[in-house]
């Protein structure tokens, strides 16, 4: 076994049992110490400890113990290595034999500085000279600690060095490599039992240098692997966390690219909205929408699937879009898309941001495999979890750290520094977390330019009306003039005022979109205008008014053209019928063979009639090259145009918002309760020997009453046991004043008051004082 250093002369005698030890000293701290200790670790609050024994134990639980070192930095973490390698939860390790570990890479004040956080976590206890950890913990540190491999029996450490001396240059390259960050290595070589002699690992191999874990597989022991570091047995050690590369761009500026992606955000929202309105998709069998409908939708939005599936996720988990109670369920805007759409443009991004930073899925996910190796999809099941909303606010927070206007040259350097922070969060998808962060963040204007903008800061403290407010100062003021211009093009030369946009939305198409939005002219967007009832008057009324350049005489002609021809056939019900003032133009409809399925028949000279519904007469007409206008009964123009689906919906993320572990948390009024109780069990300790167990209808309940009279008389205070009228167990000190009618009255030390403890509810009882 490898040689160890002499330990300190403390540890040559057999210790107390950790927990044992743990516990006495948690009973010694004062109450700021323990409300320290379960801020910290909230997990040892639930339940509420019975006393210092109880609380000690759950500390050192495996689970509880990985739960806490989720939160802890590199350079803690090494520490906690150092230790496990030292056996601090066999024997203790002083302060100074802990430094010298650490072979000059960290000084005695750095180590302090992580050690005595790890006692308040109670992660290690004792005094500088005596410091001991769980068995646990070795545990939850993994089988190779600092990166070192598992010992080597009759390998000692003066025996390692001296093999380390007798090796050729290719096999301590070999021995150099693997004593870096990890001991595992990968090697093709044969079978175990047959390894070669003519490669530095199978030489090693053969003088038993090496562990084979598997055919594929060796492992370098860790006396070796300590002889290879030297003065230096934990290797590299990070004490402080990197120094990412800022630029200034300035705060107007990040806001500004912000504001610009948000508006692009509520562009394509609106565009999802209307597109599903009118035509919603089905839910699949196994949760979610179908890769043909995202990619249908991801080229309305001329963008790719990524940014579609961004921005189904979205409007998902705002309840803008819910699945309709229908026996084939589909995904249909809710009614809380009108009010959604009725909103300014910075209360609609204010929504979006607040659900996005709240939402409990992991839209980076869509694409990748689970378990089962099925394909993620949006909307998927397979995208919940509950700590994303956390990781979210980590990678923000972090850029909240930053000065105005400053912004990270590389996203590398956020993980980077994150990795630092928290290694063990995030698990494999630790770096990945951090860039679909990022993406997700640039593409709703919380970042733009590697920093945070003004409103991503006032989002993070959960005002989503203060972010509202600060992004309305960001976004530009409506312009109420377009640019048209001779190729019939229509540019707006920023975000219109609603009406206008409206308007051009209905007569023109966009054909790009950015700060300057493009819109083009065409015949059929000019007869989907009269469709809804415009004439040509209205809409080159619509262009004089609002170009700031001369309206082209091929729009006017367009406009007047289109207008001429549409509306020549008229469409009522017969189911529906067919009219014109031309009835050449009858003729050739009626003796079209494409047409001969409508079952059109003259009644009149200038009146067809059919027995299909008007809708579908009048779409075929269309499908023919035609331009029918639908009539009403009394002789205007019907707009057939089906109104957008809507169902009630259930509200944000179905009705359930943020992490769901959050709500269990005690609050700072709930630990302080239970650090009360903490001392209430420990004060009875002492006394549990003489602990009287009531009993209905048995002397022993005769003897509790006379041993709370007694009590009373004497002033003496009592532990009891105690069911609250929640049905949980609970302790508390009471200093009884009176006993009758089923009812101990007494004042309860834990809480600083007078209370009554009916007797039916008291579970056992001993006295604290003689």
């Amino acid at each position: 076994m490898l040689e160890r250093m002499p330990v300190d002369p403390a540890a040559n005698e057999p210790p107390p049992e950790s927990t044992d030890s743990l516990a006495e000293l948690l009973r010694a701290r004062d109450d700021r110490q323990l409300l320290a200790l379960l801020r910290s670790r909230p997990d040892l609050a639930t339940p509420p400890p019975t006393d210092s024994a109880v609380l000690a134990a759950r500390a050192t639980v495996r689970s509880s113990v990985t739960r806490a070192c989720e939160d802890l930095d590199s350079f803690s973490l090494n520490v906690l290595e150092a230790l496990v390698l030292l056996d601090a939860d066999e024997r203790s390790v002083s302060l100074e034999r802990l430094t010298g570990f650490f072979g000059g890479e960290a000084t005695r004040e750095q180590l302090r500085s992580r050690v005595d956080p790890l006692r308040e976590r109670a992660l290690v206890w004792g005094p500088d000279e005596a410091l001991r950890t769980a068995v646990t913990v070795r545990e939850t540190i993994g089988a190779h600690p600092a990166g070192l491999g598992a010992e080597l029996d009759g390998l000692s450490e003066q025996r390692a060095r001296e093999v380390l001396a007798e090796l050729d240059d290719e096999e301590r390259g070999v021995v150099s490599k693997l004593a870096g960050d990890s001991p595992i290595g990968r090697t093709g070589q044969a079978k175990p039992g047959a390894e070669r002699s003519d490669t530095p690992i199978g030489r090693l191999l053969l003088r038993g240098l090496l562990l084979r874990r598997d055919e594929n597989t060796v492992e370098l022991p860790r006396e070796l692997g300590l002889a290879a570091r030297g003065d230096r047995p934990m290797g590299n050690v990070a004490t402080t966390e990197p120094v990412p590369e800022l630029d200034e761009h300035g705060q107007q500026r990040i806001n500004g690219t912000a504001a610009g992606e948000a508006l692009e955000l509520n562009r394509h929202v609106e565009l999802l909205l209307e597109s599903w309105g009118q035509e919603p998709p089905d839910v699949l069998r196994s949760g979610g929408v179908g890769v043909r409908d995202v990619r249908e939708l991801a080229r309305k939005l001329e963008s790719d699937e990524t940014r579609a599936a961004l921005v189904v996720e979205l409007a998902v988990g705002t309840g803008l879009i819910d699945t309709s109670p229908d026996e084939d369920p589909q995904w249909v805007p809710t009614v809380q898309a009108d009010v959604w759409l009725a909103a300014s443009p910075e209360h609609r991004w204010a929504l979006l941001a607040g659900s996005w930073l709240e939402l409990p899925r992991l839209p980076g996910l869509i694409g990748s495999r689970d378990a089962r190796d099925r394909l993620l999809g949006p909307l998927s099941e397979g995208l919940r979890r509950s700590s994303a909303p956390r990781d979210r606010r980590r990678v923000l927070e972090l850029l909240d750290e930053q000065p105005g206007g400053w912004g990270f040259r590389r996203e590398d350097d956020v993980a980077a520094v994150l990795a630092w922070r928290a290694p063990r969060r995030g698990g494999s998808m630790r770096d990945e977390l951090v860039a679909w962060t990022l993406r997700e963040a640039r593409a709703l204007g919380i970042v733009a330019l590697g920093g945070l903008s003004s409103a991503g800061r006032a989002l993070l403290t959960g005002d989503e009306s203060a972010a509202a407010g600060v992004m309305a100062a960001a976004i530009p003021e409506p312009v109420d003039h377009v640019l048209v211009q001779a190729d019939l093009t229509v540019v707006a030369p920023g975000r219109l005022e609603p009406e206008l946009a409206t308007e051009l939305n209905l007569v023109a198409d966009v054909e790009s979109a950015g700060s300057a939005t493009v819109y083009r002219v065409s015949e059929s967007s000019v007869r989907r205008a009269l469709d809804a009832g415009r004439s040509s008057e209205q809409l080159r009324e619509l262009f004089e008014q609002r170009s700031r350049t001369p309206v082209p005489q091929g729009l006017t002609y367009l406009i007047d053209d289109t207008a001429r021809r549409h509306g020549k056939l008229r469409a009522g019900t017969t189911s529906s019928f067919l009219r014109c003032d031309d009835p050449v133009v009858l003729t050739e409809v009626l003796g079209k063979q494409q047409l001969a399925h409508l079952g059109l028949r003259r009644i009149a000279p200038t009146v067809l009639i059919s027995p299909l519904p008007l809708e579908e007469l009048v779409d075929e007409l269309r499908g023919n090259g035609y331009a029918p206008v639908a009539e009403s009964a009394d002789g205007g123009v019907l707009d057939l145009s089906r109104g957008p689906q809507r169902i009630k919906g259930r509200g944000r993320y179905g009705g359930a918002r943020g992490e769901p572990s959050n709500s269990t948390r005690p609050d700072e009024q709930q630990l302080t309760e239970r650090v009360r109780t903490l001392r209430a069990g420990d004060q009875a300790a002492a006394t549990r020997g003489n602990t009287i167990t009531p009993e209905r209808g048995r002397p022993s309940a005769n003897a509790t009453l006379e041993l709370l009279r007694e009590a009373a008389r004497q002033s003496h205070s009592v532990w009891l046991g105690f069911v609250d009228a929640q049905g949980g167990a609970t302790q508390r000190i009471v200093r009884p004043v009176s006993v009758g009618g089923g009812v101990l009255q007494g004042f309860d030390s834990t809480r600083d008051e007078l209370g009554d403890f009916p007797l039916h509810r008291i579970t056992s009882v001993a006295v604290v004082e003689r």
